[in-house]
């Protein structure tokens, strides 16, 4: 490897702005919480319980095999749409997707509080491309969940 060429560490939140850019109808909703990172990511971080309270159009979200950071798992969504989510989640980063389901969180610490990022919706199969109906307004409300819980 060169060691000429640059390179640069993203914080979580700066990694999922990076990743949905190049998405098209993706759009990030940004938010800091008063509240420390610890907290925030144990309600993030479990798939199967504080975070289907976050981000309430999944009903339900099961995982069914892990292996270190890889995660697989089958979502409902509050429509009866099903999904097995592939993808990555460790400590502030989780990002699954399926054929027609892409979901992404982000969370680092800032100051006393946490700076959160939320992206996702429904996919167009084949295309990097999401369909962009109402992924504000559920960017939006997965910040207002996340802050009432804690």
């Amino acid at each position: 490897m060169n060691e000429r060429w640059p390179t640069i560490d993203l914080d979580p939140v700066r990694r999922l702005h990076a990743l949905a850019a190049g998405i098209r109808g993706a759009h990030v909703t940004e938010a800091h919480v008063d509240a420390p990172f610890e907290r925030v990511w144990s309600l993030l971080g479990d798939l199967e319980g504080g975070f289907g309270q976050v981000v309430t159009d999944m009903e339900r979200l099961r995982v069914v095999h892990r292996q270190g950071e890889r995660v697989e798992a089958l979502a409902r969504s509050r429509y009866g749409m099903r999904a097995r989510l592939r993808g990555v989640q460790r400590p502030g980063w989780c990002w699954l997707q399926s054929r027609f389901l892409l979901i992404g969180v982000a969370a680092t610490p800032e100051g006393p509080g946490t700076r959160v990022a939320f992206t996702g919706g429904v996919r167009l199969p084949s295309r990097a491309a999401l369909i962009s109906l109402g992924v504000r307004r559920e960017g939006v409300r997965s910040v207002e969940n996340l802050t009432a819980l804690l």
